[in-house]
């Protein structure tokens, strides 16, 4: 199953309560509260003031759970960024079906472009932060699989679904270009070492304050592979001199950023075209999306 193709369950913040009550009772005082952007796969909820409790919305995201308890233990130590720490490991229970997480809130708002004080100084602290992470030892690290949906695995696994996109699309896009675009991704294929990899670097995982990026969040697609998929933020958030800056200080070759554009246009296509789920506000994001990739392409 991919990870379009996943059906999700709804849950509320009465159900979060009575699982933190009956599980750790420690914590029942506390009020639990939606937070603002919640996520899609996983959800998130206040725990108080100084935690979170985030739990798989559909079976698909379930190894997640244990995977980001395993490894951002490990990985926070070598990062020059807080990333989320996690302090308690639910059940199922209250008719919630999967495990799930309580994590250290860390303070922040998902990153805009309205709230970034200096966008070139932003794109070169998260390539930092990218690069220290491409370094940090992968020994045991899990492989591209469905646990990440093949994030960092090769980019055919999504073929027909971006050639059926395009197709879907028709003259509403430049659909000979953004084939182009596709298959010089697939044509440059990764050959390297497996480096560590976020699999979901989007603006809604990155925390800002004070106009400064401050935090990276979600690792729930974490994995060790190709690193080309980090690079979708490139054109879904960076523009300009801002995008040049985040090139330039995350050294890579230029197969591994034809990869980029590769991912980037793959979840623009499928969104565009209709993915399930997707409001009209990202499906015209996503036009919009590859409107660029074609520009700079072209």
């Amino acid at each position: 199953m991919t990870e379009t193709k996943t059906k999700r369950i709804a849950f509320d913040a009465d159900l979060v309560g009575r699982l933190v009550a009956a599980q750790f009772p420690q914590w029942a005082h506390l009020p639990v509260r939606p937070v603002v952007f919640g996520g899609k796969n996983n959800t998130t909820f206040h725990l108080g003031d100084e935690m979170s409790v985030r739990l798989p919305s559909a079976r698909a995201y379930v190894a997640q759970v244990e995977k980001e308890q395993a490894w951002l233990p490990r990985l926070a130590p070598h990062l020059p960024l807080p990333i989320p720490e996690p302090v308690g490991l639910g059940e199922p229970g209250e008719g919630y079906p999967w495990p799930w997480s309580v994590y250290r809130w860390i303070e922040g708002e998902t990153a805009a472009l309205d709230r970034i004080g200096d966008l070139r100084q932003f794109a070169r602290d998260l390539a930092g932060f990218l690069k220290v992470l491409q370094s940090t030892d992968v020994t045991d690290g899990p492989a591209a699989g469905q646990h990440n949906f093949f994030r960092g695995g090769p980019l055919a696994t999504y073929d027909e679904q971006t050639r059926k996109a395009i197709d879907d699309l028709g003259d509403s896009i430049d659909g000979a270009a953004a084939l182009e675009i596709w298959e010089q991704a697939l044509a440059a294929e990764w050959n390297n070492p497996p480096v560590w990899l976020h699999g979901d670097v989007a603006a809604g995982n990155l925390l800002v304050r004070d106009g400064k990026l401050s935090a990276v969040i979600d690792f729930g697609i974490l994995g060790v592979g190709d690193p080309a998929c980090d690079l979708a933020i490139a054109w879904t958030l960076l523009h300009g001199q801002a995008r040049a800056a985040f090139r330039e200080a995350l050294p890579l070759d230029n197969g591994t950023w034809a990869r980029g554009r590769g991912w980037t246009i793959w979840k623009a296509l499928i969104v565009a075209a209709g993915l399930p789920g997707s409001s009209d506000e990202e499906m015209a994001r996503s036009r919009a999306i590859i409107g660029d990739l074609v520009s700079e392409h072209t």
